[in-house]
């Protein structure tokens, strides 16, 4: 079955419960034949995949493959189940919205709005050939996704200021080696041997050694110390770098633009917003 090719990326996306549980895989997306809005989406569960339960669409929210609904897991679980992969009759409708609590006006998914084109282009004569016979009230499935945007609403944009951090290169911090010469003074004790004549007389003259009368010359050999001084190197310390982050406050200001809406032949309207 061909359809218009905005709902891809839904059929490809992975139904999240309102828990953040993951319940399935889309199948198909079931659109109103009244409001041309996307209401229910299929999705295999029970044991193997065996049974098909219909997603409420409204209130969910896509985000690239991932599709969040209003509604629980366990009340996905305990839906009616389809028995073909046809459209939905308008009991099966009326015991669908019961179950999930919702309304037949609020059980469309807005965020898409409608889905066909403008009558005689592909995309509506492709929803057109989607419709089964049987009535206005019964839903028709979409194979793959939407059309263009509701034709009576605005989309309103704003910008948003993001900011963030990149690291960058701010300086560069080094060690260098190298030598000075200074003076060093030590005072380093020294001796040396002088010479002292003694005389000791002798007593009672009697004969000693060396007592000849003739020339003769006695010697002693002195010492002295000399200072002698030398050099080594020895470590003394260890330096290094050490990098510390600290974090400051830094303001970024910067003007962003917002879109304002406002109503134009409207009466007493509370929702009217003027231009700013």
């Amino acid at each position: 079955m061909t359809g218009n090719k905005n709902f891809d990326s839904v059929l490809a996306s992975t139904v999240y419960d309102k828990g953040g549980d993951k319940v399935g895989k889309v199948e198909q997306i079931y659109i109103s034949e009244q409001t041309d809005e996307p209401r229910w989406v299929s999705v295999r569960t029970g044991f193997l995949g065996t049974s098909k339960s219909l997603v409420p669409l409204a209130g969910a929210s896509h985000s690239g493959d991932r599709l969040d609904v209003a509604v629980t897991k366990d009340s996905i679980k305990d839906a009616p189940h389809l028995d073909s992969d046809g459209g939905t009759s308008e009991e099966e409708e009326r015991a669908l919205l019961r179950h999930y609590g919702f309304t037949e006006h609020k059980a469309g998914w807005q965020q898409y709005g409608k889905h066909a084109g403008h009558a005689g282009t592909p995309q509506a004569d492709a929803g057109a050939a989607q419709r089964p016979a049987g009535g206005a009230d019964r839903e028709h499935v979409a194979a793959t996704g939407a059309g263009a945007d509701r034709q009576d609403d605005l989309v309103r944009s704003e910008e948003r200021l993001n900011v963030g951090t990149q690291r960058e290169v701010s300086g560069r911090a080094r060690l260098r080696k190298y030598v000075v010469t200074e003076e060093q003074t030590v005072t380093v004790p020294v001796t040396h041997e002088e010479v002292k004549v003694v005389r000791q007389p002798i007593k009672d003259g009697k004969a000693v050694d060396g007592s000849a009368i003739g020339e003769e010359v006695a010697e002693v050999t002195l010492h002295a110390d000399r200072v002698v001084a030398s050099k080594e190197t020895v470590p003394v310390e260890r330096v290094g770098l050490q990098v510390n982050e600290v974090t400051d406050n830094e303001k970024v200001s910067d003007t962003v633009r917002k879109e304002r809406i406002e109503t134009d032949g409207l009466e007493a309207d509370p929702a009217k917003t003027s231009k700013k």
